[in-house]
């Protein structure tokens, strides 16, 4: 009966010092093991580093290719580049471009070589590379021509069609192979050894010491025209046994490495969730950016595109093979507004951004000329750090042609209105005409009765009557035809044109049609003008027709009021409260105002409170200042009526004339 009431607990007992005993053994086997394994798994991740770095220099030497075939490489430049080249990658020991008689053209070296100053086994793959239009690695060696270091040649062959010119050549230094392309933390724990397809050493890297050949691999280079193999060696010797392993330890590391499993365990499960969300997010963008019609366009600090979407790569006609990458100047760049280009990208640089963007051209691949509209903002990491630009680029064509179409339909409008108005004087007109016709009749008719009387012996001619008679008669045929210029120059329809026009001369211009429609409402008009009154870069004829209609607004708004309150007032003053000082023209009248809820529409198009109004005069009025850079605006008069008052930037100076100019 105590032997069976012992039995489990000796069973538990031998069962844990079993387990006490095998775990170091297998312990000591799994480290091999794993040790085995890190080892062929670290030599896999170096093997796919030295080819990744191969693999890398030879899509930088074949874009330098695609450069030189397309002839978009002067020599300067194919030397920078390679030169950078060099310095970035120092395992390469030189870059040398041989022409088709194996001349050189370019070389990083200031030694001047040949394809004879090449090994044999160079010159064996470069024919081979010329017979198979590939590029081919030589096997390495030692230069023939001055004794050295091994070094491995990449023969890269330029055919342009079918016709041969010439070749690229990189030599690598087979020591600086190991020395670059391995990281220091792989060769302080293993001896590693690069040799040919013939167990010839090419190579060795010992910074840990030498292998123990107990965890050892070898893996295979296969690089075009030749094959390296890549050997690793452990430095590390079998491992212990623990021989003072404790049960506590045991139990403590197991609870431990049970912990880390589910701690393991649920951050693998968030990382996989990330990555979910992450490559979600990654798919939306992708389809949000392929979905847009904006181009986007990114930029590093240097200026060099570092990323387009297919819609730019659509808009400029260039894919984005052809621009990632690219340095200033762009090809889809305008020659002529390449100034314009270079001084907005110094201004990026300089970290100088416009918040509302700005205008430009582009040129497409065909050559046609399209202008954008471009916002950009900086591109900053994680870390709060700028690392570039992003732009927005949008096509405009379509709204410029809209905006072309409005202006030459506004301008049709702005004449059909001076068209009306001139109909609504016109019966004024005839009137005013016959005033001074029939003065001019009367005073030609009283000196031809002067002469026919000194003719017919009856009277002697009075000089001074006669020469006042017809002083009078000049008078009126000139104020007859100054109302006539100024009913032409109003109505006669003309491209828009700037210059520098004064208030007094606008007035001048204009008062005779202002003073006929006064007469008409038996109106007083009354202007003053501020003394140095600036002039302003205008339309003459725009301002005209604004100043026209607002004063024809003013007498028709008091042809029921008392004639004493028939007053017409225009005053024009310089205003300096702005940034740019302004010229102001208010006119003001004593009529009966301008309710409210008319306020509201004043300036909407077709409103009108006229049974015969189109409702586009003070719309037509607002437009034509707004594109003289100024502002419309109305207010009450505190005396009864209202005034209507238009500013205009002054032409102080070139500058002010410059910032203000119209831009088509």
């Amino acid at each position: 009966m105590r032997i069976s009431h012992w039995m489990p607990s000796i069973f538990l007992v031998l069962l844990f010092l079993s387990v006490l005993l095998w775990l170091p053994w297998q312990a000591q086997h799994m480290e091999a093991n794993d040790r085995q394994k890190q080892l062929i798994a670290d030599t896999l991740w170096v093997e796919q580093a030295i080819h990744f770095q191969l693999s890398r220099n030879e899509e930088n030497l074949h874009t330098i290719s695609d450069e030189i075939i397309n002839g978009s490489l002067s020599d300067k430049k194919l030397r920078d580049r390679v030169s950078t080249l060099l310095r970035s990658n120092r395992e390469l020991s030189r870059i040398v471009w041989l022409d088709e008689n194996d001349r050189q053209v370019v070389s990083t070296n200031d030694t001047t070589v040949t394809l004879n100053d090449f090994s044999s086994v160079s010159r064996l793959a470069a024919a081979d590379a010329r017979t198979l239009k590939k590029p081919q690695y030589g096997q390495p060696a030692t230069p023939s021509s001055v004794p050295g270091p091994m070094t491995m040649d990449y023969h890269l062959p330029l055919y342009a069609g079918n016709h041969y010119l010439g070749s690229l050549i990189a030599t690598y230094q087979t020591s600086a192979i190991l020395e670059e392309m391995v990281p220091w933390w792989f060769a302080q724990e293993n001896e590693i050894v690069l040799t040919d397809s013939n167990e010839n050493i090419i190579d060795k890297r010992m910074a840990g010491g030498a292998g123990r050949n107990v965890y050892t691999y070898s893996r295979v280079l296969d690089l075009p025209g030749t094959s390296l193999i890549l050997r690793t060696n452990s430095v590390k010797g079998t491992p212990k046994i623990l021989s003072n392993l404790l049960v506590i330890s045991v139990i403590v590391l197991s609870m431990g490495l049970l912990w880390s499993l589910w701690a393991l365990r649920r951050d693998i499960n968030r990382r996989l969730a990330t990555e979910e969300a992450l490559l979600q997010q990654v798919s939306f963008r992708t389809a949000m950016e392929n979905s847009l019609v904006t181009g986007l366009r990114a930029r590093d600090l240097d200026g060099r595109v570092t990323y387009v979407n297919p819609a730019f790569s659509q808009m400029v006609g260039y894919s984005q093979q052809d621009l990632v990458g690219k340095m200033p100047p762009m090809p889809y760049w305008a020659p002529e507004a390449m100034s314009e280009y270079q001084q907005r990208l110094a201004q990026r640089l300089a970290g100088n951004v416009t918040p509302q963007g700005f205008e430009t051209i582009f040129q497409r691949a065909d050559g046609t000329r399209f202008p954008v509209l471009i916002f950009e903002s900086p591109l900053v990491n994680e870390n709060g750090k700028q690392t570039g630009w992003m732009g927005s680029v949008l096509d405009i064509s379509e709204r410029k042609a809209i905006e072309e179409i409005n202006r030459q339909q506004h301008e049709k409008l702005q004449f059909s209105a001076r068209m009306a108005s001139m109909g609504e004087i016109a019966s004024t007109l005839a009137h005013e005409l016959n005033q001074p016709l029939a003065a001019i009749s009367s005073y030609t008719t009283g000196a031809l009765n002067l002469l026919n009387n000194s003719v017919a012996g009856t009277g002697g001619i009075n000089p001074e009557i006669l020469k006042t008679a017809l002083e009078k008669a000049s008078a009126q045929a000139q104020r007859a035809g100054q109302i006539i210029r100024s009913v032409h120059a109003f109505v006669k329809q003309r491209e828009p044109s700037r210059e520098p026009v004064t208030i007094q001369e606008l007035l001048d211009s204009a008062m005779p049609l202002v003073e006929l429609q006064a007469h008409q409402f038996s109106v007083v008009p009354h202007y003053r003008i501020a003394a140095d009154l600036p002039a302003v870069l205008a339309d003459r004829t725009l301002l005209e027709q604004v100043l026209l209609n607002l004063t024809r607004n003013a007498i028709e708004a008091m042809q029921d009021c008392a004639p004493e309150r028939r007053v017409l007032r225009i005053v024009a003053a310089l205003d300096s409260t702005m940034p740019v000082p302004h010229v102001t023209v208010s006119v003001i009248d004593q009529g009966h105002g301008i309710p409210q809820e008319v306020v509201e529409r004043l300036f909407s198009p077709f409103f009108s409170t006229k049974a015969e109004g189109m409702g586009m005069g003070l719309n037509i009025c607002r437009t034509a200042v707004e594109f003289h850079g100024g502002t419309l605006t109305h207010a009450d008069n505190p005396g009864g009526g209202a005034v209507f008052r238009f500013s205009l930037p002054a032409l102080l100076n070139d500058k002010t004339a410059t910032v203000f100019a119209y831009e088509k």
